[in-house]
């Protein structure tokens, strides 16, 4: 079983005697959004959802995400929606960090928990409900569903990390492991919700240079990560945002592992047009 060591934001805003120097970035290859940026101040408030509110790490938008949003949902006792996603085609995944609360998909629900996931296909019917007596949070990632003819769409389900098998990659010894979700050979799933574990001193040992969009949100842990042609620290709580061929490769810095939550959209054609 996995001890549960995620990060979730802390809120609040910095003293005014806080220096104004910080880690965040934003260029035409990747962003950086650092966990000190994430204050009260830069939430959102969404319609159809009572006492909750979203820290937006990622929005399709010019020079920036393309295929994806990313929310943190912060959702206090007694919040939720019946009426969750505007957006028929979108489907979602949602990664829990912390508390619980209850999730109901086409009248079936799950006690979710720290490192329960689910994903949510278009046009599902899904409806959410803190039920305990303590904030919430968890992450939401969104995409607008490519179907396929002959293909069928995929289907709703929940299943938590601790259930899924974490898989090394070769010739790593174990250092560098990937948490599955959906089997990469599934072309009914056009997207990809994974967790990524370097245990210390692991590394992507080249610069992975590939047609997948990221966003990465680091869930524990520290590392140098290569972003284009820079190295940038980051650590439990960052954001990264990485285009399409953005040269990346890591080094996990240690004293315990470092570990996040990536998405990548897969398993479709290029379009030739927008």
């Amino acid at each position: 079983m996995t001890k549960a060591n995620y990060y979730s934001p802390a809120a609040g805003l910095p003293p005014q005697s806080q220096i104004l120097t910080d880690r965040a970035m934003f260029t035409e290859a990747y962003a950086v959004i650092p966990k000190g940026t994430m204050t009260d101040i830069v939430t959102s408030y969404l319609p159809h959802w009572n006492e909750a509110r979203a820290w937006v790490l990622a929005r399709p938008l010019s020079g920036f995400a393309e295929t994806f949003s990313q929310y943190i949902m912060e959702v206090s006792a007694g919040g939720g929606s019946t009426k969750p996603e505007p957006d028929c085609s979108a489907q979602g995944v949602i990664f829990v960090v912390e508390g619980t609360f209850t999730l109901t998909i086409n009248q079936d629900s799950h006690a979710m928990r720290p490192g329960s996931y689910a994903y949510l296909p278009a046009g599902c019917d899904w409806s959410l409900t803190n039920d305990s007596d303590t904030n919430t949070t968890f992450h939401w990632i969104r995409k607008r569903y490519q179907s396929v003819e002959g293909i069928d769409t995929p289907t709703a389900f929940v299943t938590h990390e601790d259930d899924a098998e974490m898989i090394a990659m070769p010739d790593t010894d174990g250092k560098w492991a990937t948490t599955r979700f959906v089997d990469p050979n599934d072309l009914r799933h056009d997207m990809h919700v994974n967790i990524v574990t370097f245990q210390p001193g692991g590394v992507i040992p080249f610069a992975e240079t590939h047609v997948m969009e990221h966003g990465l949100y680091v869930l524990e842990g520290k590392a140098v990560y290569r972003l284009n042609q820079d190295w940038v620290e980051v650590e439990a709580g960052d954001f990264m945002w990485l285009r399409a061929f953005c040269p990346q490769a890591c080094y996990a810095g240690g004293p315990g592992p470092f570990r996040y939550l990536l998405y990548k959209d897969v398993n479709r054609h290029m379009p030739l047009s927008r």
